[in-house]
């Protein structure tokens, strides 16, 4: 698989002043305030540690890079911000400097990433191959993102873009014909059900063999998810390998784990500790993250490898 590469030395650092910088790219990354208000903090106190990275449209210079440190200077109104420029900046290139550029550090989110895809087929003519390769992901992974965008309904997309649908919960609606996607997402908020609920739900709706079965589901979804679990959890699978059911076993028992950890972060559980918890906490959170990330990645590489949609 392709890295994602950038020919061509970027120029040198310069000091351009806001009123040239501008933000036509921004469309491609969520706004996120409390970061913002973090990076005015630093700014402020430390002054800017690392250049916005632009490129040259007409006479203004479009950020690709760096836009919480352009909001932040903008609200410290600094005149300048020091800039590097893309020395090869179609729109192609443009579209895979902002992923490649997010690959340290805090990476894109899921809805950021199928912004780009979606700009690279839609608007610039690449197939998923080409988008993919460009991005230095496998075909499937495109595909992934693309669908997170058109199989929504309507409705679904405007809430994820809006942040008011989590991409793991639109993941699991995406299983859906379109039409019947915001019923269980009805039901999903009413009842206020986790992911790992949802994707049961939805497992139990695709399964339904009739509409009294699927009026039950809609109604009384917990019920519903009880009685399915009254059987045993797991169950010897013919068609995998004795590898491929020892992952099975696995990672039920590792997603149960994870849903129960979220729900205890979702709800007020923080207010529970002590204040003195938080230095002996932090590290091993710290640790989580960075393990969750590693897990993230590796399990997603492993995908690609296996070809999965």
């Amino acid at each position: 698989m392709q890295a994602v590469r950038h020919d061509g030395p970027a120029l040198e650092v310069r000091a351009l002043p806001l009123s040239q910088l501008g933000e036509r790219y921004r469309r491609y990354r969520l706004a996120d305030p409390l970061a913002e208000a973090a990076l005015a903090a630093s700014l402020r106190r430390w002054g800017q540690l690392a250049p916005v990275v632009v490129c040259q449209r007409g006479e203004v210079w479009e950020v690709v890079d760096g836009f919480k440190r352009l909001s932040a200077a903008r609200e410290l109104h600094w005149p300048t911000l020091l800039s590097r420029s893309l020395a090869q900046a179609d729109e192609r290139t443009v579209k895979a400097a902002i992923y490649g550029l997010n690959q340290l550090g805090r990476h894109l989110q899921e809805l950021e990433e199928a912004w780009l895809v979606h700009a690279l087929v839609r608007e610039d003519g690449l197939t998923q191959s080409e988008a993919a390769e460009l991005l230095g992901r496998h075909k499937s992974w495109a595909c992934r993102r693309l669908a997170l965008l058109e199989k929504l309904a309507p409705l679904l997309r405007s809430d994820l873009e809006l942040g008011l649908l989590p991409p793991s919960l639109a993941r699991q609606l995406l299983r859906l014909p379109t039409g019947n996607q915001a019923e269980i997402l009805q039901v999903a908020r009413r009842e206020a059900l986790t992911v790992a609920e949802v994707q049961g739900v939805v497992d139990l709706h695709l399964a339904a063999a009739s509409a009294e079965q699927r009026a039950y589901l809609l109604d009384q979804p917990r019920a519903a998810l009880q009685q399915a679990d009254a059987a045993p959890q797991w169950r010897h699978d013919p068609r995998l390998s004795r590898a491929g059911n020892r992952i099975v076993r696995q990672l039920d028992h590792l997603l149960e784990e994870l849903t129960r950890w979220l729900a205890w972060v979702r709800s007020p559980g923080l207010l529970r500790l002590q204040h003195s918890d938080g230095p002996l906490l932090r590290p091993l959170l710290q640790q989580t993250v960075q393990e969750a990330r590693c897990v993230s990645d590796e399990t997603a590489t492993f995908v690609d490898a296996l070809g999965l949609p």
